[in-house]
């Protein structure tokens, strides 16, 4: 019988500013992390040399780096720049890849540029309507939008 004590076992590793539970598979785990979906953690997993079908709480702490490195910023590791989630950011004009809470932080900004200059697309987000052509005359009704104000006659 095995025991645990044999085995370095972690069961929460920080990965990319993110706690991610010990038992779950490198891929599925990667993929709990905001802006780094099932492709790009398989990728990840292959330039970093890990199998996939390894529970990341039994990886070494090297390998956690290398990942941690490669997801930062992995356009330094050979990745075509269609797999990153910014191609020729607003601000800088270069390719980057945010995640966790630098993606929630650019979305914002997005936003609230489109609010400022008065885009369609803004002036739906400030008024709280559907932004991408939904259908809004018989949906959408729930939280006060609609225009009878929620009132029956």
């Amino acid at each position: 019988m095995v025991q645990e004590e044999d085995f370095d076992f972690k069961y929460i590793v920080r990965i990319a500013g993110h706690d991610l539970r010990g038992e779950y598979f490198v891929v599925n785990a990667l993929g709990r992390i905001r802006g780094v979906g099932r492709r790009l953690a398989h990728i990840v997993c292959n330039k970093a040399g890990i199998p996939i079908n390894v529970r990341i709480g039994f990886l070494t702490n090297e390998e956690l780096e290398k990942i941690d490195t490669i997801i930062n910023n992995p356009l330094d590791f050979d990745l075509p720049a269609y797999l990153v989630n910014r191609p020729k950011d607003v601000v800088t004009g270069q390719d980057i890849h945010v995640h966790a809470n630098d993606l929630a932080i650019a979305l914002k900004d997005d936003t609230d540029r489109m609010k400022k200059m008065r885009s369609y697309k803004g002036i739906r987000h400030q008024l709280g309507l559907r932004v991408r052509g939904q259908r809004t005359r018989t949906t959408g009704r729930k939280l006060g939008r609609s225009s009878a104000g929620g009132k029956r006659r």
